[in-house]
């Protein structure tokens, strides 16, 4: 997990997401096209992509790896979008969520990276491992 040090009265068992997890990087919306997403995760150096809605929702998470496997699929065109490969959602948290509450969602969901989200479904961050 990415780790800061926790502000003044706020012990390692009461974290929360909130207090470690990464500010809103790079967003995309979900008419994208997959290359663009690829250049704009390679300029950001990061391996994951908030994608929201028009409206500025988030909707999901994609990762450099689930666009590389779009690219190289025999159905993949220039044209293919993110909604286009999204699927579901997958897991999400609040930022209210304890540490522990996230580190045992991410084991069980067997993800890397871990969307933040508010009570309107709007994007905060991405909680995820340091590096």
């Amino acid at each position: 997990m990415h780790t800061e040090p926790h502000p003044a009265g706020v012990t390692a068992v009461h974290r929360t997401v909130a207090d470690v997890m990464e500010t809103a990087g790079p967003q995309a919306c979900d008419d994208m096209t997959v290359e663009v997403a690829l250049s704009v995760m390679t300029s950001a150096r990061t391996g994951h992509l908030l994608v929201c809605d028009d409206s500025g929702l988030w909707i999901g998470l994609v990762t450099q790896a689930q666009l590389a496997t779009a690219r190289d699929s025999s159905a993949y065109s220039d044209r293919v979008q993110l909604r286009d490969i999204l699927g579901d959602r997958g897991p999400f948290t609040s930022p209210v969520t304890t540490m522990s509450e996230a580190a045992h969602m991410m084991r069980h969901s067997h993800v890397d990276a871990l969307p933040v989200v508010d009570g309107h479904g709007s994007a905060l961050g991405v909680l995820a491992p340091a590096g």
